[in-house]
């Protein structure tokens, strides 16, 4: 079932260490993924594809509003959760409602960080954290055209 890879935090960290254990390279990002498109897909997909596990930190609703506004998220945390867990190359599904994923980064302690390119790496929260442990800070081309916030405009128009 896949709402066993909603984990809290405690949980990701316990299982993080024991895929590290056994040799895995752990992959983590994050995002609020509200209107799920391809542009998340394939960002999703290629951030996997860096590693042997993929772990996802999503914002919360509360979290969502703070940074999006008040009409967001469109969709809800439960829903978003059971969505990004269903993909095949997600390990793991961890809320987070701090303005930053620092701690989690900083609890959960990734291999590899990802952000798409809109980021330079001297910009991601908890890069500094993962170099400083050896491990790799990385950036992933976004498809262009596809966002969440475009997509509601359009939705808006019709």
């Amino acid at each position: 079932m896949t709402e066993e890879k909603i984990l809290s935090q405690n949980q990701a960290k316990e299982k993080v260490t024991q895929w590290q254990s056994e040799g895995q390279k752990i992959v983590f990002t994050n995002g609020c993924f509200d209107i799920v498109h391809l542009g998340h897909i394939d960002y999703l997909e290629k951030a996997r594809n860096l590693g042997d596990k993929l772990v996802l930190g999503l914002n919360t609703d509360a979290s969502v509003n703070r940074l999006k506004g008040p009409t967001r998220p469109v969709v809800n945390e439960y829903a978003r959760s059971r969505m990004m867990a269903a993909f095949e190359f997600v390990d793991a599904v961890i809320l987070f409602d701090e303005p930053t994923p620092k701690e989690l980064i900083e609890t959960i302690c990734p291999d590899i960080l990802v952000k798409g390119d809109d980021y330079s790496v001297e910009n991601i929260v908890g890069a500094d954290f993962v170099m400083g442990r050896g491990g790799e800070v990385k950036t992933i081309p976004l498809v262009k055209g596809y966002s969440t916030t475009s997509l509601i405009e359009k939705i808006k128009k019709l």
